[in-house]
């Protein structure tokens, strides 16, 4: 029999939820509500109101080639980060499954990187790849300027990847050595005595049964890349060289409160919402309930 909790006062539970819901209102649903408005809007170039003129702004951003260049550019990142750090985390969530001496240690070291906060990481990775005393000017001293992110834009995007890829790296670790740790082990144990070798067995069993957890984060790895990616290219190019790094999320920015376009920016944030919500429904839709172990 399942029991449910009461109250004798019958505001009680409303006075609880009131501060979450406040907080969701006012940061979420009166944004939101403020965005569709400006969106649909034209500011007055003096000030004195908005004037209603309906598509005229969505017309604009895709008849903008500035626009879709920000769009490319965003796939490039997100699709280049997502896969690096997938990479990264599954092989050694790997090898950290293996019960050997100080892989708890490890485990914990692994995971302290999702903590630092995105401008940290990017000012960091932006002294590692300085092409005058980063890792990589000891290339610069044997070819001049082989490695300049400040004036190649395609340096500029490898190094944000290198720089979004570390920064997710421990949020995947985390879930793929869950995953691991949930396979049964006499499978793996079974498929030894049987004569398979690690990776036979990597590729037969564990990499298999991950499925559910790697096509997880994939999805939430783009979202992340679309949404999140803001302080990390603000930190470290700011959009350039020559708008090679200039992701949809800092196209917003840039043409919000540098250009004061707001409206314009506006529509940008409407779009890219509807991108994530798309995202989201993906997620759920298909990989929660299409993914299972058989």
């Amino acid at each position: 029999m399942e029991r449910r909790a009461t109250f004798r006062a019958p505001l009680l539970p409303w006075l609880l939820v009131l501060p979450q819901m406040l907080i969701v209102f006012v940061f979420f649903y009166w944004p939101t509500g403020e965005a569709l408005h400006w969106a649909f809007t034209l500011e007055q170039p003096w000030g004195g109101g908005r004037q209603w003129v309906g598509w005229q702004n969505f017309i604009d951003i895709f008849g903008s080639g500035h626009y879709w260049n920000s769009v490319r550019v965003s796939l490039i990142y997100a699709f280049g980060t997502s896969g690096l750090a997938i990479l990264i985390a599954l092989t050694m969530a790997l090898f950290i499954d293996r019960e050997v001496k100080g892989s708890r240690g490890w485990r914990i070291a692994l995971i302290w990187p999702y903590a630092i906060a995105a401008p940290a990481i990017g000012i960091i990775f932006r002294f590692v790849f300085d092409p005058r005393a980063g890792v990589l000017s000891v290339l610069n001293a044997i070819i001049p300027a082989a490695w300049d992110p400040l004036l190649n834009g395609t340096h500029a995007m490898l190094m944000l990847i290198f720089a979004g890829a570390w920064q997710l790296v421990a949020y995947n670790f985390v879930f793929f050595l869950a995953g691991l740790q949930s396979i049964p082990k006499p499978l793996t144990e079974a498929a030894a005595m049987d004569g398979a070798g690690p990776v036979r067995r990597m590729w037969d069993i564990q990499i298999p049964l991950l499925a559910p957890t790697f096509f997880f984060l994939v999805i939430i790895n783009l979202t992340d890349s679309f949404t999140n990616s803001f302080g990390l290219v603000d930190v470290m190019t700011k959009g350039g060289p020559a708008r090679a790094t200039d992701i949809m999320v800092y196209k917003i920015y840039s043409d919000g409160f540098q250009g004061l376009d707001y409206s314009g920016a506006a529509a940008q944030s409407i779009i890219l919402m509807l991108l994530v919500i798309g995202l989201t429904f993906f997620q759920f839709r298909f990989v929660e309930r299409k993914m299972r172990y058989r």
